[in-house]
C-alpha cells in the first residue's frame, strides 16, 4: 500500500550550470568550442599514432585507447548540456539518466586502470629497457586493456545495482548538468544515507587503490631515473612529466567529488565540468605539445600529405 502512494518518476529535471540567460548563451558558445577541441585533439592523436609506424609501440597503443575513452567520456553528457543551454526546460528520461551514470562510472573506472597500465608501461620502458618489447608484448597489452574495461564494468555495475530498486516519487530536480549518482540517490523516497556511504566508498576505494599504485610506480621510476646518465634522464623525465600531469588532472577532481563529500553543489559542479570536459581536452594537448615524438610524427604525416599532393 505504501508503494502505491508513490508516483513513478519518468524523467528528471537538470538545473544545469546557471539560470542566467546571458551566461547560458556564453556557455553554449564556449563549451561548443571546447567540445570541438576535445574531438579534434583526440582524433589527431588517433590518426597520428595509426598512420605513423614510428609510434607503433606499447606506449602509444595505450595512448590511443586513452584518447578513445576521453572522447566518449566527454560525449556522454557534454552534447546534451550544450543543447540544453538553448532550452528552457532541461529534462532527461529515467533511462537516459541511468545511462549517463552507468557510462560515467564505466569510463571513469576504465580510465583509472588504463592510467595504471600506462604507468606499468613506463616502469618497464625506463627500468627494464632491454626487455621492454618482450615484457610489453601484444598479449600483455591486450590483457591490460581488457582488464581495465573489466574493472570499469564491474565498478559501474556495482554502482548501478544500488539504483535499480530505489523508489523515486519526487522531487526530481538534479542540481547539475548531468545525472551524477550521489545527487540522484538523494532524490529517492527512502533513507539513502547508508547507500550514499556505499557509493562514496566504492568510488573512493577504486580511486585510492589506483592512485596509490600510480604513486608507488612513479616513485620507483623517479628513483631509477635519478641514477641514470643525464641525456637519458632528461628524455625519461620529459615523458614521465606528461603522464604525471595527466594523472593529477584526472584524480584531483575524483578525490574531491567522491572522497571529500562537499555539501556545496556549486563546488561539485565546477569539479564535474573539469573532470568530464577539461581533462579530456587537456590530455591531447599535454601529449602533443610536450611529446617530441608525437610532434615529429605529425610533421612527417603532414610532409607526406603535401608530397602526395605535389605528386598528383
Amino acid at each position: 500500500m505504501e508503494s502505491a502512494n508513490h508516483s513513478v518518476v519518468s524523467e528528471f529535471i537538470l538545473l544545469g550550470l546557471s539560470k542566467s540567460q546571458n551566461l547560458q548563451i556564453l556557455f553554449f558558445v564556449g563549451f561548443s568550442v571546447v567540445y570541438a577541441g576535445i574531438v579534434l585533439g583526440n582524433l589527431l592523436i588517433l590518426v597520428t599514432v595509426t598512420f605513423d609506424s614510428h609510434l607503433h609501440t606499447p606506449m602509444y597503443f595505450l595512448l590511443i585507447n586513452l584518447s578513445c575513452i576521453d572522447m566518449i567520456l566527454a560525449s556522454f553528457a557534454t552534447p546534451k548540456m550544450i543543447i540544453d543551454f538553448l532550452r528552457k526546460q532541461k529534462t532527461i528520461s529515467w533511462w537516459g539518466c541511468y545511462s549517463q551514470m552507468f557510462f560515467m562510472h564505466l569510463l571513469g573506472g576504465t580510465e583509472m586502470m588504463l592510467l595504471v597500465a600506462m604507468a606499468i608501461d613506463r616502469y618497464v620502458a625506463i627500468c627494464k629497457p632491454l626487455h621492454y618489447m618482450t615484457i610489453m608484448s601484444p598479449r600483455v597489452l591486450v590483457g591490460l586493456l581488457l582488464s581495465s574495461y573489466a574493472v570499469g564494468f564491474v565498478h559501474s555495475s556495482s554502482q548501478m545495482a544500488f539504483m535499480l530498486h530505489l523508489p523515486f516519487c519526487g522531487p526530481s530536480v538534479v542540481d547539475s548538468f548531468f545525472c551524477d549518482l550521489p545527487l540522484v540517490i538523494k532524490l529517492a523516497c527512502e533513507d539513502t544515507y547508508l547507500l550514499q556511504l556505499l557509493v562514496i566508498a566504492d568510488s573512493g576505494l577504486l580511486s585510492l587503490i589506483c592512485f596509490l599504485l600510480l604513486l608507488v610506480s612513479y616513485m620507483v621510476i623517479i628513483y631509477s631515473v635519478r641514477h641514470r646518465a643525464a641525456g637519458g634522464s632528461a628524455k625519461a623525465f620529459s615523458t614521465l612529466s606528461a603522464h604525471i600531469t595527466v594523472v593529477t588532472l584526472f584524480f584531483a577532481p575524483c578525490v574531491f567529488i567522491y572522497v571529500w563529500p562537499f555539501s556545496r553543489y556549486s563546488v561539485d559542479k565546477i569539479l564535474s565540468v573539469f573532470y568530464t570536459i577539461f581533462t579530456p581536452l587537456l590530455n591531447p594537448i599535454i601529449y602533443t605539445l610536450r611529446n617530441q615524438e608525437v610532434k615529429a610524427a605529425i610533421k612527417r604525416i603532414r610532409t607526406r600529405h603535401i608530397n602526395s599532393k605535389h605528386t598528383l
